[in-house]
Protein backbone atom coordinates (compact mmCIF):
# COMPACT_ATOMS: atom_id res chain seq x y z
CA UNK A 1 0.00 0.00 0.00
CA UNK A 2 1.07 3.21 -0.70
CA UNK A 3 3.25 5.26 1.72
CA UNK A 4 1.21 8.62 3.50
CA UNK A 5 2.82 11.47 2.34
CA UNK A 6 4.46 13.31 5.23
CA UNK A 7 2.79 16.54 5.27
CA UNK A 8 -0.57 17.58 6.08
CA UNK A 9 -0.35 14.96 8.33
CA UNK A 10 -3.01 15.15 11.76
CA UNK A 11 -3.43 12.29 14.22
CA UNK A 12 -5.75 9.92 13.61
CA UNK A 13 -7.92 7.95 15.54
CA UNK A 14 -6.57 4.59 16.85
CA UNK A 15 -7.94 0.89 14.79
CA UNK A 16 -8.21 -1.53 17.88
CA UNK A 17 -8.87 -5.40 16.76
CA UNK A 18 -10.19 -7.39 19.79
CA UNK A 19 -8.74 -11.01 19.43
CA UNK A 20 -9.41 -14.52 21.46
CA UNK A 21 -10.97 -17.51 21.89
CA UNK A 22 -14.51 -18.48 21.15
CA UNK A 23 -16.68 -17.60 23.92
CA UNK A 24 -13.96 -15.46 26.26
CA UNK A 25 -15.91 -12.51 25.73
CA UNK A 26 -15.11 -10.57 22.91
CA UNK A 27 -17.84 -9.42 22.06
CA UNK A 28 -19.56 -8.65 25.07
CA UNK A 29 -16.91 -6.70 26.01
CA UNK A 30 -17.60 -4.55 22.56
CA UNK A 31 -21.44 -4.50 23.14
CA UNK A 32 -20.57 -3.12 26.79
CA UNK A 33 -18.47 -0.16 25.42
CA UNK A 34 -21.13 0.36 22.42
CA UNK A 35 -24.45 0.38 25.07
CA UNK A 36 -25.93 -2.34 22.39
CA UNK A 37 -26.55 -5.89 21.82
CA UNK A 38 -24.57 -7.02 19.01
CA UNK A 39 -23.95 -10.21 20.91
CA UNK A 40 -27.45 -11.21 21.01
CA UNK A 41 -27.92 -10.56 17.51
CA UNK A 42 -25.52 -13.22 16.37
CA UNK A 43 -26.22 -16.77 15.25
CA UNK A 44 -25.63 -18.82 18.43
CA UNK A 45 -23.79 -15.85 19.84
CA UNK A 46 -20.46 -16.36 18.00
CA UNK A 47 -19.32 -13.33 15.71
CA UNK A 48 -19.91 -15.26 12.06
CA UNK A 49 -18.32 -11.99 10.31
CA UNK A 50 -15.75 -8.69 11.16
CA UNK A 51 -17.66 -6.28 12.56
CA UNK A 52 -16.07 -2.70 12.90
CA UNK A 53 -17.52 0.20 14.90
CA UNK A 54 -16.65 3.55 15.34
CA UNK A 55 -16.95 4.96 18.88
CA UNK A 56 -16.19 7.95 20.81
CA UNK A 57 -14.65 6.97 24.08
CA UNK A 58 -14.69 9.64 26.82
CA UNK A 59 -11.41 9.20 29.27
CA UNK A 60 -11.86 8.40 32.51
CA UNK A 61 -11.89 11.54 34.73
CA UNK A 62 -11.63 13.97 32.03
CA UNK A 63 -14.26 15.55 29.50
CA UNK A 64 -12.10 14.67 26.99
CA UNK A 65 -13.30 12.26 23.88
CA UNK A 66 -11.55 10.34 21.25
CA UNK A 67 -12.99 8.51 18.27
CA UNK A 68 -11.52 4.66 18.67
CA UNK A 69 -12.64 2.32 15.79
CA UNK A 70 -12.93 -1.42 17.23
CA UNK A 71 -12.50 -4.61 15.05
CA UNK A 72 -14.43 -7.62 16.27
CA UNK A 73 -13.11 -10.58 14.94
CA UNK A 74 -14.34 -13.82 14.89
CA UNK A 75 -13.34 -16.35 17.75
CA UNK A 76 -14.32 -19.82 16.01
CA UNK A 77 -11.41 -21.76 14.91
CA UNK A 78 -12.61 -21.48 10.95
CA UNK A 79 -12.20 -17.79 10.97
CA UNK A 80 -7.72 -17.90 11.04
CA UNK A 81 -7.43 -15.86 8.26
CA UNK A 82 -10.05 -13.51 8.73
CA UNK A 83 -8.43 -12.95 12.27
CA UNK A 84 -5.00 -12.36 10.36
CA UNK A 85 -7.08 -9.32 8.42
CA UNK A 86 -8.46 -7.80 11.59
CA UNK A 87 -5.04 -7.65 12.98
CA UNK A 88 -3.09 -6.27 9.81
CA UNK A 89 -5.00 -3.15 9.75
CA UNK A 90 -5.10 -2.43 13.55
CA UNK A 91 -2.99 -0.15 15.73
CA UNK A 92 -3.50 -1.83 18.91
CA UNK A 93 -4.69 -5.51 19.86
CA UNK A 94 -6.58 -6.51 22.79
CA UNK A 95 -6.14 -10.36 23.74
CA UNK A 96 -8.85 -11.30 25.61
CA UNK A 97 -8.74 -14.60 27.81
CA UNK A 98 -11.31 -15.90 30.14
CA UNK A 99 -10.31 -16.31 33.84
CA UNK A 100 -12.24 -19.36 34.50
CA UNK A 101 -10.79 -20.94 31.32
CA UNK A 102 -7.32 -19.31 30.40
CA UNK A 103 -5.23 -19.88 27.40
CA UNK A 104 -7.61 -21.92 24.52
CA UNK A 105 -6.83 -23.25 20.82
CA UNK A 106 -7.67 -19.52 19.42
CA UNK A 107 -6.07 -18.06 21.98
CA UNK A 108 -2.79 -19.65 20.84
CA UNK A 109 -3.08 -18.46 17.18
CA UNK A 110 -3.96 -14.95 18.51
CA UNK A 111 -0.83 -14.58 19.79
CA UNK A 112 1.10 -16.35 16.88
CA UNK A 113 -0.81 -13.23 14.52
CA UNK A 114 0.16 -10.67 17.41
CA UNK A 115 3.62 -12.05 17.31
CA UNK A 116 4.05 -11.96 14.06
CA UNK A 117 2.67 -8.98 13.02
CA UNK A 118 4.44 -7.03 16.15
CA UNK A 119 0.89 -5.24 16.78
CA UNK A 120 1.35 -3.83 20.10
CA UNK A 121 -1.23 -5.42 22.69
CA UNK A 122 -2.43 -5.39 25.75
CA UNK A 123 -4.50 -8.53 27.62
CA UNK A 124 -7.99 -8.29 29.13
CA UNK A 125 -7.95 -10.64 31.37
CA UNK A 126 -12.65 -11.30 31.45
CA UNK A 127 -15.01 -13.00 33.37
CA UNK A 128 -12.96 -12.16 36.34
CA UNK A 129 -16.87 -11.82 38.11
CA UNK A 130 -17.09 -15.34 38.10
CA UNK A 131 -16.07 -17.32 41.04
CA UNK A 132 -13.65 -20.09 38.94
CA UNK A 133 -12.08 -17.40 37.89
CA UNK A 134 -7.92 -18.12 38.47
CA UNK A 135 -5.83 -14.83 37.25
CA UNK A 136 -2.57 -15.90 38.54
CA UNK A 137 -3.54 -19.09 36.40
CA UNK A 138 -3.79 -17.18 33.34
CA UNK A 139 -0.99 -15.58 33.28
CA UNK A 140 1.27 -18.55 34.13
CA UNK A 141 -0.24 -20.10 30.86
CA UNK A 142 0.15 -16.63 28.91
CA UNK A 143 3.80 -16.97 30.10
CA UNK A 144 4.55 -20.18 28.57
CA UNK A 145 2.92 -18.89 25.38
CA UNK A 146 5.68 -16.24 25.06
CA UNK A 147 3.61 -13.02 26.43
CA UNK A 148 5.22 -11.30 29.44
CA UNK A 149 2.55 -9.39 31.14
CA UNK A 150 3.30 -6.67 33.77
CA UNK A 151 4.01 -8.03 37.05
CA UNK A 152 5.45 -11.36 35.28
CA UNK A 153 8.46 -9.74 34.29
CA UNK A 154 7.09 -8.46 31.10
CA UNK A 155 6.42 -5.34 29.74
CA UNK A 156 2.85 -6.29 28.48
CA UNK A 157 0.17 -4.12 29.99
CA UNK A 158 -2.54 -6.87 31.45
CA UNK A 159 -6.13 -5.39 33.04
CA UNK A 160 -8.55 -7.45 34.94
CA UNK A 161 -12.04 -6.76 33.76
CA UNK A 162 -15.33 -8.31 33.49
CA UNK A 163 -17.30 -7.53 30.38
CA UNK A 164 -20.72 -8.22 31.71
CA UNK A 165 -20.79 -5.77 34.80
CA UNK A 166 -18.30 -3.06 33.82
CA UNK A 167 -15.34 -4.02 36.20
CA UNK A 168 -11.93 -2.36 34.78
CA UNK A 169 -13.53 -1.55 31.29
CA UNK A 170 -12.79 2.32 32.24
CA UNK A 171 -9.24 1.33 33.18
CA UNK A 172 -8.95 -0.60 29.94
CA UNK A 173 -10.31 2.03 27.71
CA UNK A 174 -7.71 4.78 29.25
CA UNK A 175 -5.26 1.67 28.51
CA UNK A 176 -5.84 1.75 24.66
CA UNK A 177 -5.56 6.10 24.60
CA UNK A 178 -2.41 5.89 25.88
CA UNK A 179 -1.85 3.35 23.79
CA UNK A 180 -2.48 5.19 21.08
CA UNK A 181 -0.33 8.53 21.90
CA UNK A 182 2.64 6.59 22.79
CA UNK A 183 2.17 5.33 18.64
CA UNK A 184 2.19 8.81 17.53
CA UNK A 185 -1.05 8.08 14.70
CA UNK A 186 -1.33 10.45 11.94
CA UNK A 187 -2.01 10.08 8.37
CA UNK A 188 -2.70 12.49 5.64
CA UNK A 189 -6.54 13.40 5.03
CA UNK A 190 -5.82 15.23 1.60
CA UNK A 191 -4.36 12.36 -0.22
CA UNK A 192 -7.07 9.96 -2.15
CA UNK A 193 -8.59 7.14 0.37
CA UNK A 194 -6.64 4.01 0.70
CA UNK A 195 -7.94 1.11 3.25
CA UNK A 196 -9.52 -2.84 3.47
CA UNK A 197 -12.88 -4.39 2.82
CA UNK A 198 -14.33 -5.96 5.91
CA UNK A 199 -17.47 -7.38 4.48
CA UNK A 200 -19.08 -7.55 1.07
CA UNK A 201 -22.36 -8.99 0.25
CA UNK A 202 -25.48 -8.93 -2.15
CA UNK A 203 -27.69 -6.12 -1.38
CA UNK A 204 -31.32 -7.28 -3.13
CA UNK A 205 -32.36 -3.59 -3.50
CA UNK A 206 -29.12 -1.39 -3.88
CA UNK A 207 -26.51 -4.12 -5.43
CA UNK A 208 -23.20 -5.70 -4.47
CA UNK A 209 -22.39 -3.55 -1.40
CA UNK A 210 -19.04 -3.13 1.07
CA UNK A 211 -17.75 -2.13 4.51
CA UNK A 212 -14.71 -0.72 3.97
CA UNK A 213 -11.98 0.55 6.97
CA UNK A 214 -10.53 3.50 5.36
CA UNK A 215 -6.48 3.71 6.74
CA UNK A 216 -5.77 6.71 4.89
CA UNK A 217 -6.75 9.30 3.43
CA UNK A 218 -10.70 10.97 2.13
CA UNK A 219 -13.15 8.99 0.49
CA UNK A 220 -15.95 10.81 -0.76
CA UNK A 221 -19.27 9.81 -2.50
CA UNK A 222 -18.67 9.81 -6.14
CA UNK A 223 -14.84 8.51 -5.78
CA UNK A 224 -13.51 5.98 -8.30
CA UNK A 225 -12.54 2.57 -6.77
CA UNK A 226 -10.47 -0.35 -7.68
CA UNK A 227 -10.13 -3.47 -5.26
CA UNK A 228 -8.31 -6.18 -6.97
CA UNK A 229 -10.43 -6.98 -10.19
CA UNK A 230 -13.54 -5.07 -8.98
CA UNK A 231 -13.94 -1.65 -9.78
CA UNK A 232 -16.74 0.90 -8.68
CA UNK A 233 -17.97 4.45 -8.24
CA UNK A 234 -19.49 4.95 -4.88
CA UNK A 235 -23.34 6.03 -5.48
CA UNK A 236 -23.78 5.39 -1.47
CA UNK A 237 -21.68 6.23 1.61
CA UNK A 238 -22.75 5.62 4.81
CA UNK A 239 -21.19 5.23 8.29
CA UNK A 240 -21.66 1.89 10.24
CA UNK A 241 -25.29 2.92 11.78
CA UNK A 242 -26.20 3.24 8.23
CA UNK A 243 -26.68 7.06 8.02
CA UNK A 244 -25.97 9.38 4.81
CA UNK A 245 -22.04 10.49 4.32
CA UNK A 246 -20.77 12.45 1.74
CA UNK A 247 -17.08 11.80 3.14
CA UNK A 248 -15.14 10.02 5.56
CA UNK A 249 -11.52 10.09 6.95
CA UNK A 250 -9.07 7.81 8.30
CA UNK A 251 -9.69 5.08 10.41
CA UNK A 252 -13.83 4.87 9.58
CA UNK A 253 -15.69 2.18 8.73
CA UNK A 254 -17.98 2.97 6.21
CA UNK A 255 -20.77 1.34 3.91
CA UNK A 256 -20.31 1.69 0.50
CA UNK A 257 -22.59 1.01 -2.36
CA UNK A 258 -21.65 0.86 -6.41
CA UNK A 259 -19.53 -1.91 -7.47
CA UNK A 260 -19.08 -3.90 -10.39
CA UNK A 261 -18.96 -6.91 -8.71
CA UNK A 262 -18.61 -8.65 -5.11
CA UNK A 263 -15.55 -6.94 -3.15
CA UNK A 264 -13.57 -9.87 -1.70
CA UNK A 265 -13.05 -9.87 2.25
CA UNK A 266 -9.72 -8.55 3.00
CA UNK A 267 -8.95 -6.83 -0.10
CA UNK A 268 -6.72 -3.86 -0.02
CA UNK A 269 -8.69 -0.60 -1.80
CA UNK A 270 -7.56 2.31 -3.30
CA UNK A 271 -9.23 5.48 -4.57
CA UNK A 272 -9.33 8.63 -6.63
CA UNK A 273 -6.51 9.24 -9.30
CA UNK A 274 -4.32 6.33 -7.68
CA UNK A 275 -6.38 4.11 -9.74
CA UNK A 276 -4.39 5.34 -12.75
CA UNK A 277 -1.70 3.53 -11.57
CA UNK A 278 -3.13 0.30 -10.71
CA UNK A 279 -2.04 -2.11 -13.14
CA UNK A 280 -2.75 -5.50 -14.97
CA UNK A 281 -0.31 -7.57 -14.23
CA UNK A 282 0.13 -10.97 -14.84
CA UNK A 283 -2.48 -13.92 -14.24
CA UNK A 284 -4.90 -11.55 -15.35
CA UNK A 285 -4.57 -9.77 -11.38
CA UNK A 286 -4.99 -6.31 -10.69
CA UNK A 287 -2.17 -4.81 -8.52
CA UNK A 288 -1.42 -1.78 -6.91
CA UNK A 289 2.17 -0.18 -7.05
CA UNK A 290 3.87 2.37 -4.84
CA UNK A 291 4.03 5.78 -6.29
CA UNK A 292 6.95 8.19 -5.96
CA UNK A 293 6.41 11.61 -7.76
CA UNK A 294 9.33 13.96 -9.02
CA UNK A 295 8.20 17.41 -9.70
CA UNK A 296 5.80 20.02 -8.77
CA UNK A 297 2.08 19.27 -7.98
CA UNK A 298 1.25 21.97 -10.35
CA UNK A 299 2.77 20.58 -13.56
CA UNK A 300 -0.01 19.59 -15.72
CA UNK A 301 1.91 16.78 -18.18
CA UNK A 302 2.25 13.55 -16.17
CA UNK A 303 4.72 11.11 -17.72
CA UNK A 304 5.07 7.58 -15.96
CA UNK A 305 8.01 6.15 -15.86
CA UNK A 306 9.44 2.28 -14.77
CA UNK A 307 13.30 2.49 -13.66
CA UNK A 308 15.54 -0.76 -13.94
CA UNK A 309 18.91 0.20 -12.89
CA UNK A 310 22.05 -2.27 -11.26
CA UNK A 311 22.35 -1.31 -8.06
CA UNK A 312 20.34 0.93 -6.09
CA UNK A 313 22.66 3.62 -5.72
CA UNK A 314 22.21 3.65 -9.54
CA UNK A 315 18.46 4.04 -9.11
CA UNK A 316 18.52 6.88 -6.16
CA UNK A 317 21.17 8.90 -8.84
CA UNK A 318 18.73 8.51 -11.58
CA UNK A 319 15.94 9.63 -9.61
CA UNK A 320 18.38 12.99 -8.04
CA UNK A 321 18.49 13.94 -11.99
CA UNK A 322 15.30 13.22 -12.99
CA UNK A 323 13.86 15.32 -10.35
CA UNK A 324 16.15 18.46 -11.92
CA UNK A 325 15.23 17.50 -15.24
CA UNK A 326 11.39 17.62 -14.10
CA UNK A 327 12.01 21.06 -13.52
CA UNK A 328 13.21 22.19 -16.16
CA UNK A 329 10.78 20.71 -18.90
CA UNK A 330 7.41 21.75 -16.18
CA UNK A 331 6.14 17.94 -15.99
CA UNK A 332 5.91 15.28 -13.20
CA UNK A 333 7.80 12.32 -13.51
CA UNK A 334 5.10 9.37 -12.08
CA UNK A 335 7.76 6.50 -11.00
CA UNK A 336 5.25 3.75 -10.98
CA UNK A 337 8.24 1.29 -10.31
CA UNK A 338 12.12 1.44 -9.63
CA UNK A 339 13.84 -1.92 -9.17
CA UNK A 340 17.36 -3.19 -9.38
CA UNK A 341 17.61 -5.87 -12.59
CA UNK A 342 17.35 -6.66 -16.06
CA UNK A 343 14.38 -5.41 -18.11
CA UNK A 344 11.69 -8.46 -17.82
CA UNK A 345 8.26 -9.24 -18.69
CA UNK A 346 6.84 -8.10 -15.91
CA UNK A 347 8.33 -4.57 -16.44
CA UNK A 348 7.04 -4.66 -20.26
CA UNK A 349 3.55 -5.66 -19.03
CA UNK A 350 3.70 -2.78 -16.72
CA UNK A 351 4.89 -0.54 -18.79
CA UNK A 352 2.51 -1.24 -21.68
CA UNK A 353 -0.84 -1.13 -19.66
CA UNK A 354 0.20 2.13 -17.81
CA UNK A 355 1.86 3.68 -21.10
CA UNK A 356 5.24 4.12 -19.27
CA UNK A 357 8.41 4.40 -20.75
CA UNK A 358 10.91 2.03 -19.27
CA UNK A 359 14.14 3.51 -18.11
CA UNK A 360 17.23 1.08 -18.28
CA UNK A 361 20.73 2.20 -16.50
CA UNK A 362 23.37 -0.43 -16.84
CA UNK A 363 20.92 -3.43 -17.98
CA UNK A 364 19.78 -5.36 -20.56
CA UNK A 365 16.32 -6.09 -22.09
CA UNK A 366 15.85 -9.85 -21.85
CA UNK A 367 16.23 -11.67 -25.27
CA UNK A 368 12.55 -12.84 -25.84
CA UNK A 369 11.22 -9.40 -24.98
CA UNK A 370 14.14 -7.61 -27.81
CA UNK A 371 11.39 -8.47 -31.13
CA UNK A 372 8.24 -7.49 -28.51
CA UNK A 373 9.84 -4.50 -27.69
CA UNK A 374 10.38 -3.49 -31.33
CA UNK A 375 6.88 -4.01 -32.40
CA UNK A 376 5.13 -2.07 -29.80
CA UNK A 377 4.60 1.35 -29.07
CA UNK A 378 6.25 1.27 -25.47
CA UNK A 379 9.51 2.83 -25.43
CA UNK A 380 12.71 1.39 -23.37
CA UNK A 381 15.69 3.79 -23.32
CA UNK A 382 18.58 2.47 -22.27
CA UNK A 383 22.38 3.34 -21.36
CA UNK A 384 25.26 3.31 -19.48
CA UNK A 385 25.28 6.44 -18.22
CA UNK A 386 22.85 8.88 -16.26
CA UNK A 387 23.13 11.66 -18.89
CA UNK A 388 22.95 9.58 -21.77
CA UNK A 389 19.35 8.50 -20.40
CA UNK A 390 18.43 11.68 -18.91
CA UNK A 391 19.14 13.22 -22.63
CA UNK A 392 17.59 10.32 -24.19
CA UNK A 393 14.44 11.05 -22.45
CA UNK A 394 14.09 15.21 -22.84
CA UNK A 395 14.91 13.97 -26.45
CA UNK A 396 11.42 12.25 -26.51
CA UNK A 397 9.84 14.45 -24.31
CA UNK A 398 10.52 17.66 -26.52
CA UNK A 399 9.69 15.69 -29.88
CA UNK A 400 6.19 14.25 -28.69
CA UNK A 401 5.31 18.38 -27.90
CA UNK A 402 6.68 19.30 -31.41
CA UNK A 403 4.14 16.87 -33.13
CA UNK A 404 1.13 19.28 -34.80
CA UNK A 405 -2.02 18.77 -32.79
CA UNK A 406 -5.41 18.41 -35.40
CA UNK A 407 -8.53 18.90 -33.10
CA UNK A 408 -10.77 16.46 -35.23
CA UNK A 409 -14.84 16.35 -34.75
CA UNK A 410 -16.14 13.17 -34.39
CA UNK A 411 -19.98 14.13 -33.66
CA UNK A 412 -22.69 17.11 -32.98
CA UNK A 413 -25.95 16.89 -30.66
CA UNK A 414 -28.38 19.16 -30.88
CA UNK A 415 -30.17 20.23 -27.51
CA UNK A 416 -33.25 19.51 -27.29
CA UNK A 417 -34.20 19.19 -23.86
CA UNK A 418 -32.81 20.21 -20.20
CA UNK A 419 -33.62 18.24 -17.03
CA UNK A 420 -31.27 19.50 -14.59
CA UNK A 421 -29.23 22.70 -15.50
CA UNK A 422 -27.30 23.34 -12.13
CA UNK A 423 -23.41 23.81 -12.36
CA UNK A 424 -21.45 20.83 -12.15
CA UNK A 425 -22.99 17.23 -13.84
CA UNK A 426 -25.91 18.33 -16.09
CA UNK A 427 -28.78 16.27 -17.45
CA UNK A 428 -29.75 17.25 -20.95
CA UNK A 429 -31.91 15.58 -23.72
CA UNK A 430 -30.57 15.97 -27.50
CA UNK A 431 -30.33 14.89 -31.08
CA UNK A 432 -27.05 13.38 -32.51
CA UNK A 433 -27.41 15.49 -36.17
CA UNK A 434 -23.58 14.54 -37.03
CA UNK A 435 -21.15 10.96 -36.27
CA UNK A 436 -21.26 10.17 -33.05
CA UNK A 437 -20.69 10.54 -29.61
CA UNK A 438 -18.57 8.56 -27.23
CA UNK A 439 -18.90 8.53 -22.89
CA UNK A 440 -15.90 10.18 -21.66
CA UNK A 441 -15.19 12.36 -24.60
CA UNK A 442 -14.27 15.97 -24.34
CA UNK A 443 -17.04 18.55 -25.94
CA UNK A 444 -16.89 22.31 -26.97
CA UNK A 445 -20.54 23.72 -26.30
CA UNK A 446 -21.59 26.08 -29.49
CA UNK A 447 -24.72 28.90 -29.09
CA UNK A 448 -25.07 29.81 -32.81
CA UNK A 449 -21.69 30.25 -34.20
CA UNK A 450 -19.98 31.03 -31.03
CA UNK A 451 -18.38 28.71 -28.74
CA UNK A 452 -19.47 29.62 -24.85
CA UNK A 453 -17.92 26.79 -23.06
CA UNK A 454 -16.44 23.03 -23.13
CA UNK A 455 -17.24 19.99 -20.87
CA UNK A 456 -16.69 16.11 -20.73
CA UNK A 457 -19.69 13.49 -21.48
CA UNK A 458 -19.92 11.61 -18.26
CA UNK A 459 -22.94 9.35 -18.97
CA UNK A 460 -24.75 8.39 -22.03
CA UNK A 461 -28.28 6.55 -22.57
CA UNK A 462 -30.09 4.78 -25.58
CA UNK A 463 -33.86 4.18 -24.22
CA UNK A 464 -32.88 4.66 -20.63
CA UNK A 465 -29.87 2.16 -20.94
CA UNK A 466 -26.15 3.06 -20.95
CA UNK A 467 -23.93 3.21 -24.05
CA UNK A 468 -20.34 3.79 -25.10
CA UNK A 469 -21.29 5.35 -27.68
CA UNK A 470 -24.31 6.93 -30.34
CA UNK A 471 -24.72 7.53 -33.54
CA UNK A 472 -26.76 9.64 -35.68
CA UNK A 473 -29.65 10.18 -35.94
CA UNK A 474 -30.92 8.53 -32.59
CA UNK A 475 -31.84 10.67 -29.34
CA UNK A 476 -30.52 9.94 -26.30
CA UNK A 477 -30.12 11.16 -22.60
CA UNK A 478 -26.44 12.58 -21.54
CA UNK A 479 -24.91 13.54 -18.14
CA UNK A 480 -22.41 16.40 -19.15
CA UNK A 481 -19.45 17.88 -16.26
CA UNK A 482 -19.69 21.65 -17.45
CA UNK A 483 -19.96 25.06 -15.74
CA UNK A 484 -22.23 26.28 -18.60
CA UNK A 485 -25.77 26.69 -18.13
CA UNK A 486 -27.26 24.94 -20.92
CA UNK A 487 -30.10 26.03 -23.05
CA UNK A 488 -32.25 24.34 -25.90
CA UNK A 489 -30.67 24.73 -29.15
CA UNK A 490 -26.96 24.56 -27.98
CA UNK A 491 -24.89 22.10 -29.52
CA UNK A 492 -22.44 19.79 -27.94
CA UNK A 493 -19.16 19.28 -30.51
CA UNK A 494 -17.35 16.48 -29.70
CA UNK A 495 -13.91 16.28 -30.70
CA UNK A 496 -10.76 14.43 -30.29
CA UNK A 497 -6.96 15.55 -31.04
CA UNK A 498 -4.78 13.83 -32.82
CA UNK A 499 -0.93 14.29 -33.05
CA UNK A 500 1.05 14.45 -36.75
Amino acid sequence: MKKTEKKNLIIRPPVVVVMGHIDHGKTTLLDYIRKTKVAEKESGAITQHIGAYELEVKLPNSDIKRKVTFLDTPGHEAFTEMRERGAWVADIGILVVAADEGVKIQTKEAIDIILKTKLPFLVAINKIDKSEANVEKVKRELSENGVMVEGWGGQVPCLEISAKNGQGVDQLLEMIALMAEMEDLKANPCEGAQGVVIESYLDSHRGYTATLLILSGTLRKGDDLILGKVTGKIKVLENFRGEPMEDATFSSPVIAVGFNDLPQVGQKFYAGDQREYCILGENEKIVCVDIQYLGEDECVEKIPLVIKADVLGSIEALISTLTNLSKELNVKFVVIKNEVGDIGETDYKLAETSGAIILGFRVKIRPELKVIISNSNTIVLVGDTIYELSDNLKKDIVDKRNLKDTRVVIGKLKVLAIYNNSKGDQVIGGEVIEGKLEKKGSIDILRGEEKIGCGTIVNLQLNKTDMVSVSTPNKCGLVISTKMIFEVGDILEYFKIEKH
